[in-house]
């Protein structure tokens, strides 16, 4: 990949990244298309398939996670993809003489609250996952999806902090028609639980009408046992976290207005959904 990659750069070829743990879906195509978008024909697309072992905590689904890799070639070929990347654990993870890999990124501001709070380990596999395919497929651009609000602000500022020379466009989040957001994880809700899911989207839904009827914001903690009674009311749904925050810094807020970021991770079953919007 590096190869192939740096004889590209060579002969002045643009490249255009996706990188995704596969089970592809339409999200999955619409930061394809993005990524196309901005390299044109004459540029290269590259999307990587890699389920990172990193980024999974002890007790989470890294053997459960949905994989269809002949599914997966079929929509990049019909998305003009020009190079599927799929690595092994070993060439990823290598291990050297001690028998294991010791080598990490790790960003301590913007990983620290939220996902980085409920998944202690999470963020530091993401980091170094991005970094070594960052070397690896060397690209001008990376397209990641707004869905992974937290995970796109800790790849920019890690991107910066390290001085890549890659561009990084996050993609709007795509939905089903009934607002819940696509992710690989909703193949595993049953029937009750995906009508359940809802809760998320109509959570982010009824405090953006709040907020929007309220010029001078609303407490934060009246709008969190708002959404707390709306999950409490579905009864195979519970609260992981909700939170309002700035969303350049990440910094929670007290007082929420238009122009915050609002952020929450429920269960539904055993299957942990995130979702977010500025509202």
């Amino acid at each position: 990949m590096q190869r192939q990659a740096l004889a590209w750069r060579r002969a002045g070829v643009r490249i255009a990244f996706v990188p995704t743990m596969g089970y592809l879906h339409s999200g999955h195509a619409s930061l394809m298309r993005r990524a196309r978008r901005i390299v044109r024909p004459s540029g290269k697309l590259v999307v990587s398939i890699y389920v990172n072992p990193a980024q999974f905590g002890p007790q989470e689904d890294l053997s459960r996670y949905p994989r269809d890799l002949p599914g997966d070639k079929a929509l990049c070929g019909r998305m003009g993809v020009d190079c599927l990347f799929v690595p092994g654990t070993d060439e990823i993870y290598p291990a050297d003489q001690s028998g294991s890999h010791s080598a990490y990124v790790m960003e301590t501001r913007v990983s620290s609250s939220m996902e980085g709070a409920s998944r202690p380990t999470h963020f530091r596999g993401v980091a170094t996952i991005v970094a070594k395919l960052f070397n690896l497929v060397l690209p001008e651009v990376a397209v990641f999806g707004a869905k992974d609000f937290q995970q796109a602000a800790v790849i920019r500022k890690v991107t910066a902090d390290l001085n890549y020379p890659v561009r990084i466009v996050v993609a709007p989040t795509v939905r089903e028609p009934d607002g819940l957001a696509l992710s690989s994880r909703n193949n595993y809700l049953s029937v009750e639980e995906r009508s359940q899911a809802l809760v998320l989207s109509q959570a982010l839904r009824f405090v953006a009408r709040r907020v929007s009827l309220c010029k001078s914001g609303v407490p934060a903690s009246r709008l969190k046992a708002d959404v707390l009674r709306m999950v409490a009311a579905q009864p195979r749904a519970r609260v992981d976290y909700v939170e309002f925050f700035d969303p350049a810094t990440l910094q929670p807020l007290q007082r929420v207005s238009r122009g915050t970021q609002m952020a929450l991770a429920v269960f539904v079953g055993k299957t942990r959904l995130i979702d977010n919007a500025l509202l």
